[in-house]
């Protein structure tokens, strides 16, 4: 498992600016030593999205004396620096960022004097892609045929001059979408929404990935991995390109309006006609689901091409590299995406104290790769843990947020002046010594964690059967994340059962057939002696034939809320309610403690059992996890084992006394902390 940085690295008591991430200083790298980083994540170079020169000048660009006296370097020397101490360092690539700045120039335009936060000096201009693709400041920049010997020219084959006017997603109007959720709104800068489905501007990302490349990186993190999905929220994209790319995606499935000429079928235009502005009640517009498909197509295909280019570049000067992309909270749309990378990153959409069951679809989504996960300042607790934390509170809390992920399967990175949002003056870094204290015992005890789980139970995610219910609920914009808590959605109804219980289990994800390919099969289920279907009232027949197939062996399957009518019929299948625990287990529990932790029991290299116990008893009042004392613990394992070791967040191991009742291995832990891993094996641990 990677242990990941969060190395935004913004300033403390000053906006999180993108795309430019402040310059870095050797004494970090002393900092991630400390935090056992193997990873770090938005971490470089993220200035292309202002232009290609200014990229070269982070990457490659002088560091002045006064700079050096404090260990400031470029970028590419910080990456080598990094590489001395056997850190990998990603370049972050803002697909949907297109910058303009207010600047301010010397008369003769050879100099920059304040560039975003203004000082009043010399001639007030702009400066970002708009100036950078009409060699607007040729004393400043190298011409943009220096990057693109032939020019850039557009679908229509015309020559670009103006990257903002010619990529920015549009909305049914033709106006040009904002990413407001990066916009400071205190501040004159602009950021416009680009779209990668726009020929120009996928080549233009290509520049900054060589560039990227060339300076040294160890991989490339795609953000805003959907575009331009993103855009809905802002009734978009009906740019030229989009329309084309659907105008197409009708013909050759042989759908589109009747009666209508698709060869000069234009979808905004048809939809005003029809009374539609693709923000009010956007999902039930005509052919919206045609449209999502098309666009969920588009981001595998454009994205996959990225992915690919960064591949065969970094080969052609005799390196391989790190694929990675910004899949947000893990939606169904990104799941086709997974394998074209090889590190899931997410930035998870609601933060909060405890959330053991998103973590286990973390590790489902995940599957055989790893995930590193980083906060969300939007509609969560992170502006308030990072307050107690600057009064030396809630320590405890942040135990919680590293341990809980490691616990369920992935990796929570610890944030570096990570992001804050664009409204709060202040970046987020957790106390030194806490970090340390957390990421030592992660990375001295890392054979004890493991993908393979021994769990019993498995919970089905149906894109097909869940995704409209959760769109419902998580239907703000990125700038809230709020959720709407009066949208019941059964399948985050029964894992938070099944979690609040102490009960291990494990999802398996069913796509849908338009998102990603459904891959559902017996085989998958068959090591799961239960398979809970929460509201899975719509099944593909390959899903249907994989539930025959597990049911026929011998498996029980558990059905909550709606059925699918192609569900077949068995004495193996019984209903429950998702909030009722023993209905959820007909197989009874694996696991039986008096302690209402997260528990996963992890299955390690060595045939050990690792049962992984989350204590969230937090008390405000004494701002610390209220440790259990006498706590009993029966868990059903798929071997014997002989020993019982517990290992605890402080590192100490102690030799439990091991029994037998039946099927169960039985110990008692004289404390529960915080954090504990009770390992069964055999011989020595």
């Amino acid at each position: 498992m990677h242990r990941g940085v969060y190395f935004d690295a913004w300033f403390p008591r000053q906006h999180c600016y993108h795309p430019s991430l402040p310059p870095r200083r050797l004494r970090m790298i002393d900092d991630l030593v400390d935090y056992r980083a193997t990873v770090l994540v938005w971490a470089s170079m993220g200035g292309g999205s202002l232009s290609l020169p200014y990229l070269e000048q982070e990457a490659f660009g002088p560091v002045d004396a006064r700079s050096r006296f404090y260990g400031f370097v470029n970028d590419s020397e910080f990456i080598a620096a990094c590489h001395e101490r056997g850190i990998k360092v990603l370049g972050i690539v803002f697909e949907a960022q297109g910058w303009e700045f207010p600047v301010e120039l010397s008369e003769d335009e050879d100099a920059v004097l304040a560039l975003n936060e203004l000082r009043g000096a010399g001639k007030r201009e702009w400066m970002g892609l708009r100036e950078f693709s009409a060699n607007r400041y040729p004393k400043l920049w190298k011409p943009v045929e220096h990057y693109f010997p032939d020019g850039l020219v557009n679908s229509d084959g015309a020559p670009v001059t103006d990257l903002i006017e010619e990529c920015v997603a549009r909305d049914i109007h033709q106006q040009p979408c904002h990413a407001h959720w990066v916009e400071c709104p205190d501040r004159e800068h602009q950021c416009y929404y680009m779209d990668r489905n726009n020929p120009v501007w996928r080549e233009y990302l290509k520049a900054v990935i060589r560039i990227q490349i060339d300076a040294g990186v160890d991989g490339v993190q795609l953000d805003e991995a959907e575009l331009p999905m993103g855009a809905f929220q802002y009734g978009a994209c009906f740019c030229k390109d989009c329309m084309k790319g659907f105008r197409a995606y009708l013909q050759e499935t042989g759908g589109g309006p009747d009666g209508v000429e698709l060869s000069t079928f234009h979808y905004g235009d048809w939809l005003l006609a029809q009374g539609h502005d693709f923000k009010t009640d956007r999902e039930s517009a005509p052919l919206f689901g045609e449209y999502y498909a098309f666009q969920c197509r588009s981001i595998k295909r454009y994205f996959g091409e990225l992915a690919d280019y960064a591949r065969t570049y970094a080969r052609s000067v005799g390196r391989e590299i790190i694929v990675s992309g910004n899949f947000f909270n893990l939606e169904p749309m990104y799941l086709h995406l997974v394998d074209d990378v090889d590190l899931v990153v997410t930035e998870m959409r609601n933060t909060t104290y405890r959330q053991p069951e998103w973590y286990r679809y973390v590790a489902a989504f995940a599957g055989d790769k790893d995930v590193v996960v980083v906060e969300n300042p939007y509609g969560g607790v992170v502006p308030e843990l990072a307050g107690l934390l600057a009064e030396g509170k809630g320590y405890d809390l942040f135990r919680l947020s590293l341990f809980e992920a490691a616990a369920l399967g992935a990796n929570m990175s610890v944030p570096y002046g990570s992001w804050m949002g664009s409204v709060v003056e202040d970046s987020f870094s957790a106390p030194h010594r806490l970090a340390t204290e957390i990421q030592d015992f992660l990375a001295d005890h890392e054979q004890l964690f493991a993908r393979r789980t021994a769990n019993e139970v498995a919970v089905v995610f149906s894109v097909e059967s869940t995704r409209e219910l959760i769109r419902q609920a998580d239907a703000s914009d990125n700038t809230t994340n709020a959720r709407d808590e009066s949208v019941v959605v059964p399948y985050r109804v029964a894992t938070k059962t099944l979690s609040y219980g102490a009960t291990p289990y494990d999802v398996v994800i069913w796509a849908d057939g338009v998102t990603a390919p459904d891959r559902a099969s017996a085989e998958a289920l068959a090591r799961y002696s239960t398979v809970v279907l929460p509201d899975v009232h719509t099944l593909t027949d390959t899903q249907a034939a994989a539930v025959e197939g597990y049911l026929a062996g011998g498996g029980q399957v558990v059905v909550t809320d709606r059925t699918a009518a192609n569900l077949p019929r068995h004495e193996n299948l019984r209903t429950a309610d998702p909030q009722v625990l023993d209905e959820l287990l007909p197989q009874g529990r694996q696991l039986e403690t008096t302690v209402p932790v997260a528990a996963n029991i992890q299955q390690l290299d060595d045939g050990s059992y690792a049962v992984h116990l989350v204590n969230y008893d937090y008390d405000p009042a004494i701002d610390q996890v209220r440790a259990v004392a006498d706590v009993p613990l029966r868990v059903r394992l798929p071997k014997d084992k002989e020993r019982a070791t517990l290992v605890t967040s402080d590192g100490v191991r102690s030799r439990l006394e091991l029994r037998r009742e039946g099927a169960f291995h039985v110990v008692g832990l004289e404390k529960l902390g915080i954090y504990s891993i009770v390992v069964f094996h055999d011989g020595d641990l």
